[in-house]
């Protein structure tokens, strides 16, 4: 349990249950589980300070305050609707394992978030971006393929540091990339991305590092950070002249807009991005609704533009 915080020992010794559960058999990372374990560590010292000793014995009353109490203290809905889903987990599971005999979260109603579209760049303003670096140095051929990979095949931040060399299969134009839950997926590569690659392995790779197994390296040979990706896209977004904030995520974001714009169908983005949930991926329509409504108008054979263009068959 974190330090500082004082968990009854069944709370503790259910939450650790619960955190191997879910690194067993349910295969989430690491990092996924250290966020379980913090909220529902959080929520046990809450109601052990109201009294409350065991799982079993939480009543509704005490996870409705809870989320009451975090709403009081500053918390953004998100992270309330967040708390609240860890605990709705974690009770499922004790449920199932015939630890406790009901689920106080049952029909406590999660905070409405406020929809929160993602910030996507203009075709024109990647251009401009992925032109940035300079391909005449080592460090310049490694900033073009380490961005043309992010935009080109949509990867998060974590996977594009996380690759090594065997990862990519430049003749079959593919990566293979672990996101989160260590889930694997293999990605297409896009034509520029396999060029920037070629040069960067060919020219720059060989001047920065021959022993690393990383595919992106600094200059000293080590694995890059996601820290230098932010960085480096700041860096090059102010060069091309682009006033907001860009992001890793933001080039994520503009490589599913792109593809849906362009009639990629949902599910094939879902597997691309990685997201375990379709739902996740539905956020992007919202973008594209310009071009979704051309796309009716020029296609549905109730519409007005299809009607002439039949007449004029």
């Amino acid at each position: 349990m974190r330090a500082g915080v004082e968990v009854p020992p069944r709370f503790a010794r259910a939450v650790d249950a619960f955190l191997d559960y879910l690194g067993a058999e349910a295969g989430l990372s690491d990092r996924t589980r250290a966020s379980y374990r913090t909220d529902l560590v959080d929520f046990a010292a809450f109601a052990a300070r109201r009294g409350v000793q065991e799982p079993q014995a939480v009543r509704r009353p005490t996870v409705t305050l809870y989320l009451f109490w975090l709403r009081r203290s500053g918390r953004s809905p998100a992270t309330v609707a967040r708390r609240l889903a860890a605990l709705r987990s974690f009770y499922r599971f004790l449920l199932r394992e015939r630890q406790v005999r009901w689920d106080p979260t049952e029909d406590v109603a999660s905070p409405k978030r406020g929809e929160r579209l993602p910030k996507v760049l203009s075709v024109e303003e990647v251009s401009r971006l992925l032109a940035q670096p300079d391909p005449t140095t080592p460090e310049g051929l490694r900033d073009r393929a380490a961005l043309e990979l992010l935009y080109g095949s949509g990867l998060r931040v974590s996977e594009l540091v996380g690759l090594d060399v065997g990862d990519v299969d430049l003749e079959a134009e593919l990566v293979r990339v672990v996101g989160k839950g260590d889930r694997e997926r293999v990605v297409p590569i896009g034509s520029y991305a396999v060029r920037a690659l070629e040069a960067y392995l060919k020219l720059g790779r060989p001047r920065l590092s021959r022993s690393s197994p990383a595919l992106f390296v600094g200059r000293t040979g080590g694995r890059l950070s996601r820290q230098w990706v932010w960085a480096l896209l700041r860096k090059y977004a102010r060069a091309a002249g682009i006033g907001r904030r860009v992001t890793p995520h933001v080039l994520r974001h503009s490589f599913a807009t792109h593809l849906l714009e362009g009639g990629a169908d949902l599910r094939s983005v879902q597997e691309l991005l990685g997201h375990a949930s379709i739902s996740t991926t539905q956020v992007y329509t919202h973008l594209s609704r310009p071009h979704l409504r051309e796309v009716f108008d020029r296609a549905h054979p109730r519409d007005a533009w299809a009607e002439e263009r039949l007449r004029g068959r």
